[in-house]
């Protein structure tokens, strides 16, 4: 057979801690009308991430909220002059931005 080096891949998270800071970022995002929910957005993807091992090699996340906020008010005007056409791009220019905030931890 082939010698290959397998190295595990495994979320370390659990579902309480999952339950909590979901609750948490919907708290944020509603009491303040939407406006935070880039900071909510970056505290629950970077849990998800920073729980996440692939092949050995531990996730982080790098993402700021206000880098994100920037983006996001970009977004909601572009959103807003094309009359919600624009919504479709969001979701790839969001999944970009994630990535691209998304390394492996040294």
């Amino acid at each position: 057979g082939r010698f290959s080096m397998y190295m595990e891949s495994y979320f370390d998270g659990g579902l309480a801690q999952l339950i909590g800071w979901r609750i948490l970022g919907f708290l944020v995002t509603t009491l303040t009308f939407g406006i935070c929910y880039p900071w909510a957005l970056c505290m629950v993807y970077g849990w998800q991430v920073n729980h996440t091992v692939i092949e050995g090699r531990r996730l982080q996340f790098h993402g700021r909220a206000l880098s994100l906020f920037g983006h996001w008010i970009k977004w909601l005007l572009l959103s807003i002059i094309t009359f919600g056409i624009y919504l479709f791009w969001v979701q790839i220019s969001l999944e970009k931005w994630k990535v691209k905030n998304t390394h492996f931890a040294y």
